[in-house]
């Protein structure tokens, strides 16, 4: 009888030890903020000027239409921001070892603005590069309308990640 005890105790101790080597760091939250060049927040639709809506939809998705949900948020200091945790279909750009792989997502987003009572779509275009190792997966670049915006080098911190647009 002791020495089942013994072993269940055993088995147990055993199964509660934790491998923290084998934990991935997930860092994929981003806040987008969309403002003009002279640092007018163009999120907020009460502002003249701004948009006044907006729908993304995922590019790479199983129909024309995809839709993703980018929620917009707003900061204490009254500042708006698209959330985007997740939601358009990741394919792979490339692998260059099985331990070492970069992911894409891409994404239009149709911005919607009133001037002169005429309302205008802008459709512009985002790329999400993923980085994923065994240790993490994160966000390492984002691309809009072509040029970069944001990087993020694979040794760098969890955080959320701010992408911010100037139109």
């Amino acid at each position: 009888m002791f020495t089942l005890k013994l072993i269940a105790v055993l088995c147990l101790l055993f199964s509660c030890t934790r491998d923290d080597d084998s934990i991935q760091r997930i860092d994929q939250i981003m806040n987008i903020y969309i403002k003009n060049s002279a640092g007018q927040d163009l999120l907020n639709s009460n502002k003249a000027g701004s948009f006044i809506g907006y729908s993304v939809n995922d590019q790479n998705g199983t129909s024309d239409v995809a839709p993703v949900s980018i929620p917009l948020r707003m900061t204490t200091d009254s500042l708006y921001y698209m959330e985007y945790i997740a939601g358009a279909k990741r394919v792979t750009l490339d692998s260059v070892s099985p331990e070492n792989r970069t992911y894409r997502s891409n994404m239009v987003l149709s911005l919607r603005r009133t001037i002169n009572n005429v309302t205008d779509t802008i459709n512009d275009t985002m790329e999400i590069q993923y980085r994923w190792t065994p240790a993490v997966f994160q966000v390492s670049k984002v691309i809009y309308n072509g040029q970069v915006k944001f990087t993020k080098e694979a040794d760098a911190p969890n955080s959320i990640n701010t992408v911010t647009i100037i139109k």
